[in-house]
């Protein structure tokens, strides 16, 4: 182990990686559970878990075994073979999702290059069927790569790079009278939608806005894509959110984030023999995805999901959080689902109030959350934190908020 503080560690990042990140924090060097530890010693409570990556938290015991089991006995084989673990994964996969006989999935490496593949089966369905446009909804996120990215509506993300893949329009999220306007031509070939808008500040779509969604692409002949790639894998206290609503089923699912609880892996469940068969051989592929390491991650977190009841422990805990945020001053809503939180706040005198609390709270504090907007921060933290390790988590943000409300009053 290194013996070079933060500060030493972090010259040599700006030095030697490319600055899309921005400036890091810190340099975390190893976890347990839902803390951390930096270069320096410094010990941080991890509300934020990867971005809804961690599911089981840090150096989980059962996941740590399995990985360092598989690794010693078959790494990476390429997608000219398969594994028992790839295949078993899928199978587990399909179960969870209900999905009916004759579904498939594909195994990528990240939630973007899941929504790439859904994407391409989109384009595929618009080929043969001649309806020319793709919608996604206004404060949607989809990916980084170009493929998601042009399905991603933040102009900051997509005005650098010209012209993307589309066109793509955006409609308004929960709008039924626009989202029924859109299909009068009847010239839809696809519709991506995230069940709840994580990177918007944790907004929900409506259950009668999904429900319109899935019967008018039905009717239509188009595609209906659910991106589950930060609500799915019990985030929101459902195996995947869009469950909630009973009899509600896509054509296409994108999945990735917690999936390997730390472990890149992606998916798309394609749903029934006709959709799947969109994308046949030769048609679409990756090197790295579904290897046996991957899916044993992915297998070893849905195990240990249902043996610790960690869906029961997202919707308990997550229901505590949100009541112990909603008792403080200064929070003006708490969106909540299961754990999967978005908070906003009203700070006097403060004009960008969660970004300034996300740094006081990790450089005072220990707290790590973070700002999906100047007013929002968003908390999700891995499905096993315990009662006690939430009202901890509180604790230290109450502590952060009256360091901030201080310092705005502070002459």
């Amino acid at each position: 182990m290194s013996t070079e503080t933060v500060t030493d560690l972090l010259q040599r990042y700006q030095q030697r990686l490319t600055g899309v990140f921005g400036s890091p924090q810190t340099v975390l060097q190893r976890g347990e559970g839902t803390r951390v530890w930096d270069a320096d010693g410094n010990e941080y409570l991890d509300m934020l878990g990867g971005i809804a990556v961690n599911a089981l938290g840090h150096a989980h015991p059962e996941h740590a075994a399995a990985l360092n089991a598989q690794q010693n006995r078959l790494g990476h084989i390429s997608n000219l073979f398969t594994s028992e673990p790839q295949i078993a994964l899928a199978e587990k996969l399909l179960e969870l999702s209900g999905a009916p006989e004759g579904s498939t999935v594909f195994f990528a490496n990240s939630g973007s290059e899941a929504n790439e593949a859904g994407l391409k089966a989109v384009l595929r369905h618009r080929k043969d069927t001649g309806k020319q446009r793709i919608l996604a909804l206004e404060n949607g996120f989809h990916g980084r790569t170009i493929g998601a990215l042009s399905l991603t509506h933040k102009p900051a993300y997509r005005e650098p790079f010209g012209e993307l893949i589309g066109p793509v329009e955006f409609l308004a999220p929960n709008d039924l009278q626009a989202l029924e306007a859109s299909f009068e031509h009847d010239d839809v070939a696809g519709l991506f939608l995230e069940p709840v808008q994580g990177e918007a500040g944790v907004h929900a779509l409506d259950d009668q806005y999904l429900l319109k969604a899935r019967e008018l692409t039905r009717s239509h002949g188009a595609l209906l894509v659910f991106d589950e790639v930060q609500t799915g894998i019990g985030r929101t206290g459902e195996w995947f959110n869009h469950l909630r609503v009973p009899g509600l089923q896509p054509d296409l699912m994108t999945l990735a984030k917690g999936l390997g609880s730390g472990f890149p892996i992606g998916g798309l469940i394609s749903y029934g023999p006709q959709v799947s068969a969109l994308l046949s051989p030769g048609q679409h592929g990756t090197t790295f995805g579904g290897n046996p390491p991957a899916t044993v991650a992915g297998l070893t977190t849905l195990a240990v999901i249902e043996s610790e009841s960690l869906l029961q422990n997202a919707r308990e805990v997550g229901s505590q959080l949100a009541e112990a945020l909603n008792a403080l001053d200064e929070v003006t809503a708490v969106r909540q689902y299961g754990l999967h939180l978005g908070v906003d706040l009203q700070v006097p005198g403060c004009t960008e109030p969660a970004k300034q609390l996300a740094g006081t709270a990790l450089s005072k504090h220990g707290l790590i959350i973070n700002a999906t907007g100047e007013h929002t921060l968003r908390l999700a933290p891995p499905l096993n934190i315990s009662p006690e390790e939430a009202a901890e988590a509180v604790q230290r943000l109450t502590a952060a908020l009256a360091d901030l409300t201080e310092k705005e009053h502070t002459p």
